[in-house]
């Protein structure tokens, strides 16, 4: 439960810090498709470091009764960010278009997150 929060925080602090950084730090370096895969990452981690937060929560009050798969959700988020966004940051700012078939397996993961928290929800019911 704590580590969801926590993620989620820290994935948060990084969108954020992330997003300013390419706004004031990157400006003269990012081409506009550049900035819109930025954009487009810092969006991605941002939504799923709600998540984090949210599935924690879901976890520490017992709302829903399987934590099992809101664990297995909260995984899933976290490496979701790391791979999504990561890769989409890094091909950004370096242009290597292979980076692109990385991308997909963390929207696999957001998917994957998501059907989890699906999942505890209809097990509770």
């Amino acid at each position: 439960m704590k580590g969801s929060i926590i993620s989620g925080a820290i994935h948060g602090f990084l969108a954020v810090a992330l997003g300013a950084f390419a706004a004031h730090g990157l400006k003269d370096i990012l081409d506009d498709y550049g900035t819109g895969i930025w954009d487009t990452a810092v969006q991605y981690q941002m939504f799923h470091a709600t998540a984090l937060i949210l599935v924690g929560i879901l976890m520490a009050r017992s709302i829903i009764g399987e934590v099992k798969q809101l664990k297995i959700a909260m995984i899933c988020f976290n490496f979701g960010i790391l791979i999504f966004s990561g890769s989409l940051m890094v091909l950004a700012l370096t242009g290597i278009k292979v980076l692109g078939a990385i991308t997909p397996i963390g929207g696999v993961l957001f998917l994957v997150g998501w059907v989890m928290v699906i999942m505890a929800t209809l097990k509770r019911a």
